[in-house]
């Protein structure tokens, strides 16, 4: 395995240039979560393989990408005459903090031959903590991950990782052995050359972010600050679960940091209209958001999925917060929103 930088639109790049001379058909065809990141579909647009060509699985009531679903689409693509050549799993969904059935989806990739990546950008650090890094079991069995210490570890933006199996297959992909950047002869380990690796060739040293931090803090420091925003996560959601006023988007305890649930003013909860209160509610969670940011007290995500109406999306990475913080958050909510 080896780190580089990357986004999804890169990776795609060099998975394309991979299979590109192995495909005989006129399409190539990706199979993605419908809870996945957008930048997949992004990827396979700037690519030239066109968004038409991303096949979205369908997804449980939890975000988790449906196996069954996977191998039926897998299997109609092949009969269309299509060559599927990638399946793009999710470790930590944006929305839901999602992990797909890596064990699953990796049995039906080797069974079809199709490459397994894993999205880790956002759940993919639960690796460093003992008590949660079974969501991602399966993922040694990918051929590639990526991976953002920036977003649950704390390090600095931007620092990404892209994870491949392969050895050698970044410099296959990529190289260009342009002669007067990438001498052979030079006196000292060529392998320090990693711009001939990579599509960007000039690139920030990403890595060393997160070698500093990790020499400074170590896996065991890693570790209690992912727990500690995980416990806290847990702490908000056996708060409002059963709070008048709040209903959360599914049930169960969240997999990751991400606690989605509505907020419902008294102008709002007892309506019996449904229509109407869907209605209503959708307005709720940005008037709220709006009104913290005029204030400044604090600030959450919101988003409507599929068909249910905007809700909150309160997402945990700052170890330095606390139970009090999470009080408040519930408070300044009701606070907020009370004459809605």
């Amino acid at each position: 395995m080896m780190f580089a930088c990357h986004d999804i639109f890169f990776w795609l790049v060099q998975l394309g240039h991979v299979i590109s001379v192995q495909t005989g058909s006129p399409m190539r065809w990706l199979q993605s979560s419908c809870c996945c990141h957008f930048s997949i579909k992004k990827g396979a647009a700037a690519l030239g393989i066109g968004t038409e060509s991303v096949i979205c699985i369908k997804a449980d009531e939890r975000g988790k990408m449906i196996p069954s679903d996977l191998e039926r689409r897998i299997i109609e693509a092949k009969q269309k005459g299509y060559v599927p050549f990638f399946v793009s799993a999710t470790a930590g969904t944006t929305v839901y903090g999602a992990f797909d059935p890596l064990i699953a989806i990796a049995d039906i990739c080797k069974k079809h031959d199709i490459w397994m990546h894993v999205d880790g950008a956002w759940g993919g650090s639960l690796l460093m903590s003992r008590k949660h890094r079974w969501k991602l079991n399966g993922v040694e069995r990918a051929n590639s991950m990526t991976w953002n210490p920036h977003k649950m570890m704390a390090v600095p933006l931007q620092c990404s990782a892209l994870l491949v199996r392969e050895e050698g297959l970044m410099q296959s992909c990529n190289q260009m052995q342009a002669c007067y950047l990438f001498q052979q002869d030079k006196h000292y380990d060529l392998s320090y050359d990693t711009g001939d690796k990579a599509l960007q060739c000039g690139r920030h040293v990403d890595i060393f972010k997160l070698w500093l931090m990790w020499r400074a803090k170590g896996t065991i420091g890693f570790e209690a600050q992912i727990d500690k925003c995980l416990e806290l996560s847990e702490y908000l959601y056996n708060k409002i679960k059963d709070r008048e006023g709040y209903s959360m988007v599914f049930d169960g305890k969240p997999q990751h940091t991400n606690v989605c649930f509505w907020y419902l003013p008294p102008g709002v909860r007892y309506l019996e209209d449904k229509v109407e209160k869907m209605k209503r509610l959708h307005k709720v969670a940005p008037v709220i958001k709006a009104r913290m940011m005029e204030y400044g007290t604090t600030m959450v995500s919101y988003q409507p999925q599929g068909d249910k109406v905007n809700f909150f999306r309160m997402v945990i990475s700052n170890p330095a917060a606390t139970f009090e913080d999470i009080d408040f958050l519930i408070e300044e909510i009701e606070r907020l929103g009370q004459d809605l």
